[in-house]
């Protein structure tokens, strides 16, 4: 018996470009042989000299080639995916495949005629059985085959109609299937600002896809879903990874009309809240999110999501990584600043809302795992009430459970930023503001300012994996107390399948927070 080829976590890489608005835009991505996977971006920081210095992301095709030993499946000008005649086992396991889906519509490569989303992930149901043959030599590797699915805007529709449409695919196919990654995915449809849901009758060049009476078509969803960014269970959505833009000043398609249109919440095109997937794995299962990270980036272009160092290290730590991190607030209490409190205790109605913001970085990294905040309209928004729902609607039997997540964080023990340290360091900046407070239905103003701080500080933390997750290790420090360095140990509470860690996020003063900052580790992979 032979080993198998295929080495685990390293799958082939499906690549799923994003929509072609005109005819034109069709023909210039068709022309691309990486169809826009190879771009990448020129920015500029400022360093300790006061000097600036260019920072080069090369594009996500070119760093998987250079970090994790992929290559492409071009050979003297031919796509290797396309020569019927190529033996079994011929093509690298670690392989990145363009699916030109785009081909059958260009009026060079194909007929110039729209195709229905139905086609589209019916050849990509094609590709990977298609891909699995190329590679596979031997019953281990056929054993050992799945492959990883990559998508950017559009795209990602194209992997889902594949994965949850009964009618689209096989189910041989789509048990291969390991990872899916979305780079700006309208999973739940496009909304312009001015006119809603993109209409159904605005067809042209198949903007009809992101309505979603048609998504739900497309998706297998029953009819009238009101939220189409659902799994509804045809696919884990622990698997699935979204990465959402928050920048839409940067997005210049039409003129720069679109961003203008679609809103300030959004990447230019896409509403931030839009870009997130749910979905249970089994139908008793209450829905839950998939992770997901937030970057300040626009929809495409020079400043775009995919060709950013912030979606190439959460590409590759989802695909590659060996540790998942998760963390949210555990809110026990917030406080009202004394002259709101006095208010209250004179049984005056006040209301209140906040934003919870949150950067998460790995130690000695230049860019961002996942950054939330207030000013780029991406901050978490809870009321008292969402917080405290027994508190304030007097209804016992309530719980408090509307704890904020935070952010979702896939780390590596190989892709450490400090090779020499076999702890993995990141931080998390986390915020608490206080838009405004309420008093019988008037705008609080005595002694507050807009944009004030319950909370603001920077925690450092240093977790030391082990292979026994109950040995596995937490230290931590706010930056407050003890700058760039994490010397507490956090409390750990062992669960079935991870280990939880509680660190205390308290501010006394008036208004303050009680807290916890809660995180929760297993192994990926």
């Amino acid at each position: 018996m032979t080993d198998s080829k295929i080495t685990h976590p390293y799958y082939p890489i499906i690549y799923v470009r994003g929509y072609a608005g005109t005819s034109g835009d069709v023909e210039d991505t068709v022309s691309d042989p990486y169809m826009g996977f190879n771009l990448g971006s020129t920015r500029v920081r400022t360093v300790w000299t006061g000097k600036t210095e260019r920072l080069y992301f090369e594009s996500p095709l070119v760093r998987l080639m250079k970090d994790h030993q992929y290559t492409d499946v071009y050979s003297v000008g031919l796509n290797k995916t396309e020569i019927k005649e190529l033996p079994d086992g011929e093509l690298d396991p670690r392989s990145i495949i363009i699916y030109r889906y785009y081909d059958q519509v260009s009026s060079v490569f194909g007929d110039g005629k729209q195709v229905k989303m139905e086609d589209f992930g019916r050849g990509l149901n094609d590709l990977i059985l298609k891909v699995r043959k190329l590679v596979c030599k031997s019953a281990e590797d056929t054993a050992a085959f799945k492959v990883y699915l990559v998508g950017h805007s559009m795209g990602g529709l194209v992997i889902r109609c594949f994965l949850q449409n009964p009618q689209v695919g096989s189910a041989e196919a789509k048990a291969l299937v390991d990872k899916v990654f979305t780079y700006a995915t309208p999973h739940n449809g496009i909304e312009l600002e001015i006119i809603g849901n993109v209409p159904g009758f605005f067809d042209t060049n198949s903007v009809a896809n992101f309505n979603r009476d048609r998504m739900c078509e497309y998706l297998g969803l029953p009819k009238n879903t009101e939220r189409v960014n659902t799994l509804n269970g045809a696919f884990n959505p622990d698997r699935v990874f979204c990465l959402v833009g928050t920048n839409p000043k940067d997005y210049t398609v039409a003129a720069g009309w679109s961003s203008r249109v679609v809103g300030p919440f959004s990447d230019g095109l896409v509403r931030i809240n839009n870009a997130v997937l749910s979905g249970f794995e089994k139908k008793d299962e209450p829905p839950r999110l998939s992770p997901r990270a937030y970057v300040h980036r626009s929809h495409s272009g020079y400043y775009g999501i995919v060709n950013s160092e912030e979606g190439y290290q959460n590409l590759t730590r989802f695909l590659f990584g060996d540790v998942r991190v998760d963390g949210r607030l555990d809110v026990r209490d917030i406080t009202l600043p004394v002259d709101v409190q006095k208010k209250s205790d004179e049984g005056k109605q006040v209301r209140a809302s906040y934003h919870f913001e949150v950067v998460a970085s790995v130690r000695g990294a230049h860019w961002e795992l996942s950054r939330r905040v207030a000013a780029e309209n991406s901050a978490l928004f809870r009321t008292f009430a969402d917080l405290f729902p027994d508190r304030a609607n007097k209804e016992k039997g309530r719980e408090n459970h509307e704890s904020p997540e935070l952010f979702t964080a896939f780390l590596s023990t190989q892709a450490r930023v400090n090779k020499r340290r076999k702890s993995l360091g990141f931080s998390i900046d986390i915020r608490v503001l206080v838009p405004d407070y309420e008093v019988d239905g008037l705008l609080f103003l005595d002694n507050h300012y807009p944009g004030g701080h319950i909370f603001r500080d920077r925690l450092n933390v240093e977790a030391i994996p082990s292979d026994n997750p109950a040995d596995w290790r937490v230290n931590y420090a706010f930056e407050s107390d003890r700058p760039t360095s994490a010397t507490k140990q956090a409390q750990s509470a062992p669960l079935p399948d991870r280990l939880e860690f509680r660190i205390p996020v308290v501010q006394k003063a008036r208004p303050g927070i009680d807290a916890d900052l809660v995180l929760t580790a297993r192994h990926w992979n």
